[in-house]
C-alpha cells in the first residue's frame, strides 16, 4: 500500500533530521554497499533482459509460442528488476546534506481543515512539476471535503 502525501513528508523530514544530527550515520546507512548491490542487480538484470530477447526470438523463429512467452516474461522481469535497482540507487545518493542550512531542513505540514476558503482557479504552467500539481489538487480536494 503506497504512503500518503503526509506520510511521505514526515519520512523526508525524519531523514533530513537524521542527516543533520548525524551525517556519518546517514552516509553509512545509505552507504556504498547499497549502491554497489543496486548496480550489480542492474547489470544482472540487463544480462537477463538480453537472454529474454534471445529466448523470445528463438521461440518466434522456431514458431514455438510457449518459448516466446517465456522469453517475454524473462524480459519483463529483468526490466522491472533493473528499473527498481536504478531507482533505488538514485534515491540512495539523495541530496547533499551540506547544501542547505540546518534550519531550512524542516517545513510545516498543514493539518486539519482551516474552514472553507474561496477557491481560486489557477492556471498551471509547465514550470510546475507533476507532483506539485497533484499536491495542489489534493489540497483543494481536502479543503472542499470531497473525498
Amino acid at each position: 500500500m503506497p504512503l500518503s502525501e503526509e506520510e511521505l513528508r514526515l519520512l523526508e523530514q525524519m531523514e533530513r533530521a537524521l542527516v543533520e544530527e548525524d551525517p556519518k550515520l546517514a552516509s553509512t546507512l545509505r552507504g556504498t554497499a547499497f549502491r554497489r548491490s543496486a548496480r550489480r542487480r542492474a547489470i544482472v538484470a540487463g544480462v537477463g533482459f538480453v537472454v529474454g530477447v534471445v529466448v523470445l526470438m528463438t521461440g518466434a523463429v522456431a514458431q514455438i509460442t510457449p518459448v516466446g512467452i517465456v522469453g517475454f516474461v524473462i524480459m519483463l522481469v529483468s526490466a522491472t528488476v533493473a528499473l527498481t535497482a536504478l531507482r533505488g540507487q538514485q534515491t540512495a545518493v539523495g541530496p547533499d546534506p551540506r547544501a542547505a542550512h540546518p534550519s531550512r531542513g524542516f517545513t510545516v505540514i498543514e493539518g486539519g481543515r482551516t474552514g472553507k476558503t474561496r477557491r481560486t482557479r489557477r492556471h498551471h504552467h509547465s514550470s510546475h512539476s507533476f507532483m506539485e500539481r497533484m499536491e495542489e489538487r489534493w489540497r483543494r480536494r481536502r479543503e472542499d471535503g470531497g473525498f
